[in-house]
């Protein structure tokens, strides 16, 4: 999605919409798509929820006012998806968040990232592995990213300090998550490197927003490095949105005797690149590091007629096609016979009224 960076008033609107209990970053986006700014999608949600059911309660101007100024005396700001200063890698992602709450230096968000990421639970020698790497690709010119957490991803973050290191939040960025690491947060902030969340202020991390947060991770990087990760971790959570994202997913090899090596190992068994060294990371993503230009962004959601709402007829259309399993968009389109703008309306009201899940590459199924 391209837009040009909103004013003010319309900066409000973006805040207000993606605070809105209901309105994730790919249901945001439709919105965007469907209404063409977030104050028309804000004046059109009542009666959206009138058709659906389901309370759509944005917070008022004044709620979005007030995190603006706390947000801003925490030292930190808000950034949107056209902002220059949002990260570019990120800008591609399917349902990229449309506001990024940051703190620290604005120029690490647009350097090229590599994250590293692994278990909590690190071994000594996972923690010198991942020091390492954050180190020498300090040296190479990458930004390490990882999410705070202990073991692996603090190791990587202390190791990049002195080149720059972003670290994302999976609640509100004056929440730090685990509580020990606030001098590291804080030592990343005031050093040159970046936290970042899309959370609001105030959110405790749930468990649910961690999958989350690695999204973000995988993201904004041209690559992941997995130093340890369990067989069921959510290290390969990050792994795997990597994977989704188009991103390079390294792997360092580890003991089959060590259940800590076990999903890494299988990552490798996967395809993952072999790693034992920072060339071998340099080696694959030296090219993209000196694109000219980010990958192509993913295709636009299609625009749809502004006065058209979605009937009964194609909601039971697009309904019927529907099942447990993901399903393309453009499949829709084709099993229904609708036209591609009211197969996307009724997504959106379908969406919002909770009916449906989105999926990576555009697909969807039922709730």
């Amino acid at each position: 999605m391209s837009a040009a960076a909103p004013d003010d008033a319309e900066r409000l609107a973006w805040l207000r919409l993606i605070r809105t209990d209901g309105v994730g970053p790919v249901t945001f986006q439709t919105l965007l798509a469907r209404y063409r700014t977030a104050s028309a999608a804000l004046d059109a949600l009542p009666a959206i929820a009138r058709r659906t059911g389901r309370a759509l309660r944005p917070p008022t101007i004044a709620a979005a006012v007030a995190e603006t100024e706390a947000t801003e005396r925490l030292g930190a700001r808000l950034v949107a998806l056209p902002d220059p200063d949002y990260p570019a890698w990120l800008r591609q992602i399917d349902g990229a968040p449309p506001i990024l709450t940051v703190r620290g230096s604005p120029g690490v968000l647009v350097r090229p990232a590599i994250g590293i990421v692994g278990s909590r639970n690190a071994s000594v020698a996972g923690r010198k592995m991942a020091a390492l790497l954050a180190r020498g690709l300090g040296e190479e010119g990458f930004v390490v990213a990882s999410g705070l957490a202990r073991g692996i991803d603090a190791a990587a973050h202390e190791a990049a300090l002195p080149a720059g290191t972003i670290a994302v939040f999976a609640g509100g960025i004056d929440r730090i998550y685990p509580p020990e690491h606030a001098m590291l947060a804080e030592a990343i902030a005031s050093g040159g490197g970046a936290l970042i969340t899309e959370a609001p202020l105030g959110l405790e991390p749930r468990a649910r927003d961690f999958p989350r947060r690695n999204r973000i991770v995988s993201g904004l990087s041209l690559g992941i490095v997995v130093v340890e990760a369990a067989e069921r971790s959510g290290t390969l959570i990050t792994a795997r949105f990597a994977g989704e994202q188009g991103r390079v997913v390294f792997a360092v090899p580890g003991s089959p005797l060590d259940p800590r090596a076990a999903g890494t190992n299988r990552l490798l068994k996967d395809g993952a690149i072999l790693t034992t060294e920072v060339a071998d990371i340099v080696a694959i993503v030296a090219p993209m590091m000196g694109a000219t230009a980010p990958p192509p962004a993913a295709p636009a959601l299609p625009l749809f007629e502004a006065e058209a709402e979605p009937t009964d007829r194609s909601l039971g259309l697009v309904l019927e096609a529907l099942g447990p399993s993901p399903m393309a968009i453009d499949e829709i389109v084709r099993f229904t016979g609708l036209a591609v703008g009211e197969v996307q309306t009724a997504l959106l009201e379908l969406d919002l009224a909770g009916r449906i899940e989105r999926h990576v590459g555009q697909r969807v199924s039922l709730v």
